[in-house]
């Protein structure tokens, strides 16, 4: 049987982070971040070893709740991924503020300089905290 997981993303014009949950769907965890061909490739593979439930994506908004200017790529990417994935529900969560505190809690890990400086890893860990919002906010 093969074990129950969410995925979070943060869509990126250069890259894509990724998350996945626990399969008791409780905590988020940072996988990486990939370029848009391999993001499909990786959700492929998680796909074939876990039962994914649901993917969760940042819906990039501005702090007066309008839609950004990252929507059109965003929808462009989600009509992409709904055609790969067509029987994996997709949804989209706020993620305002998700960058700056991506960075923060890479900074309060005591991550080093070099390590912070790696643009992957602010994406994948938005990713994460995309997706650890999802799993609060709706309680799995």
């Amino acid at each position: 049987m093969k074990r129950k997981r969410i995925l979070g993303l943060d869509v990126g014009k250069k890259r894509t982070g990724l998350a996945q949950s626990d399969p008791m769907l409780t905590i988020a965890s940072p996988i990486g971040a990939y370029g848009t061909p391999e993001i499909f490739e990786k959700i492929e593979k998680i796909a074939s070893e876990s039962d994914i439930l649901k993917i969760v994506v940042g819906w990039p908004v501005h702090l007066s709740g309008q839609a950004g200017e990252s929507v059109h790529m965003v929808k462009s990417f989600m009509g992409e991924l709904i055609k790969r994935f067509p029987t994996i529900e997709t949804v989209t969560l706020d993620e305002r503020f998700t960058s700056s505190m991506a960075q923060q809690a890479i900074i309060d890990s005591g991550a080093g300089k070099k390590k912070r400086q790696q643009k992957g890893l602010v994406d994948a860990v938005a990713a994460a905290i995309i997706l650890q919002n999802y799993l609060d906010k709706y309680a799995f």
